[in-house]
């Protein structure tokens, strides 16, 4: 239910930007802050999380806090629906991290990978019922964005039932599992995580820092489409996500982190192509930024589960984050500035030796070779 919310709103959001008269700039500017908050704010979910140990306030909390989003649909004023948008992304860094410890312990017997590419996979049932959603709400509604965004109140009632419903039924069975509260600062945890998982963050940082936001894709199709038929470009992505997201945890499990080469390599498509523009070019870009984006949220975190003790995981989830919401942050704004002024070339260059970079320090990071 979370995100039949926040995903569906994700795919009409870039257009009401466009709606609303915000250019590509500020569009890739807020979604990139967004997601920088959303990611980098996990550090400190993730480290409160480990020394309180509680994972569930947290949770709960987090998903509380969707409630924005419905919200928009009595806004229409840009900087308030931007407020409320990097509100929600606030909300994802606040339950991510004990989300993700309390999924790791819970199928600590099944393999990380395995059980982030299920995760992904479930998350992706909502993230296309989403977009589907709005969509036809937009397509039989005449592009009223208000009521679309309105829509999102009901499964926010769902989402809040489940919620407490999850935590009624699983709180006693994770409580086992949980090492008591302790007193280690954050330098400390820190020092005592390896010089194998900070090279990987940097190399992810890198990786996320040369692939264009999926929020100036959808920017650009605006030249070539309706906001509608925008909507179900985006159920296309969470559709491949879905698709590749266990695929790649059960390859991970199989055959180890050398997968993890493989999204790194495939991050230059839709960066290139979205900046050489075109309906084709857009569409194929989309393609591949939801194969990376799949493989993303699947491996990219199965990694941190191997490369951190499971006492520390809410910290290390929380700096991983950090790291990779770097990325994005750079990304939707260097990108957006790339779109804006139309430098073609040089964001192509700028693509190129990123993703370079990225991929050498990888293959030092984590000795896949």
């Amino acid at each position: 239910m979370g995100d039949v919310i926040y995903e569906g709103a994700r795919s009409i959001t870039p257009t009401y930007f466009g709606y609303l008269g915000v250019s590509a700039f500020i569009v890739g500017v807020i979604f990139s802050l967004g997601e920088f908050i959303s990611i980098s704010f996990r550090i400190f979910s993730g480290v409160i999380a480990d020394i309180t140990r509680r994972y569930w306030l947290l949770y709960i909390l987090g998903y509380t806090l969707i409630i924005a989003i419905p919200v928009i649909g009595l806004i229409n004023i840009w900087w308030v629906v931007a407020s409320l948008v990097i509100l929600e992304r606030f909300a994802k860094a606040i339950r991510s991290p004990p989300r993700d410890t309390l999924l790791s312990i819970a199928s600590k017997d099944l393999g990380a990978g395995k059980a982030f590419g299920l995760h992904e996979f479930l998350d992706q049932v909502g993230a296309v019922v989403g977009p589907m959603m709005l969509g036809l709400i937009l397509l039989y509604t005449g592009v009223n964005y208000s009521v679309a965004y309105s829509s999102l109140s009901i499964p926010y009632l769902i989402l809040m039932i489940f919620v407490f419903y999850t935590y009624g039924s699983l709180r006693r069975y994770i409580k086992e599992y949980i090492p008591e509260p302790h007193e280690e600062s954050f330098s400390e945890i820190f020092r005592s995580l390896g010089i194998e998982f900070k090279l990987y963050c940097i190399s992810v940082t890198l990786n996320t820092m040369g692939l264009i936001h999926w929020s100036l894709i959808l920017y650009q199709t605006q030249f070539y489409v309706a906001a509608y038929i925008t909507a179900f470009i985006y159920l296309m992505i969470q559709l491949i996500d879905a698709s590749i997201a266990p695929i790649s945890g059960y390859l991970y499990d199989r055959y180890g982190r050398v997968v993890l080469i493989t999204p790194f390599i495939l991050s230059v498509v839709p960066s290139i192509l979205t900046l050489l523009g075109g309906w084709i070019n857009l569409i194929i870009a989309s393609i591949f930024f939801g194969l990376i984006y799949g493989m993303q949220e699947s491996i990219y975190r199965a990694a941190v589960a191997d490369l951190s003790p499971t006492k520390y995981r809410g910290s290390a989830y929380g700096i991983f984050n950090t790291f990779y919401g770097l990325g994005f942050l750079f990304s939707g704004s260097i990108f957006g500035l790339f779109l804006s002024g139309n430098m073609v070339l040089l964001g192509i260059l700028y693509t190129l030796i990123t993703e370079a970079l990225a991929i050498a320090i990888l293959l030092k990071s984590v000795k896949i070779l």
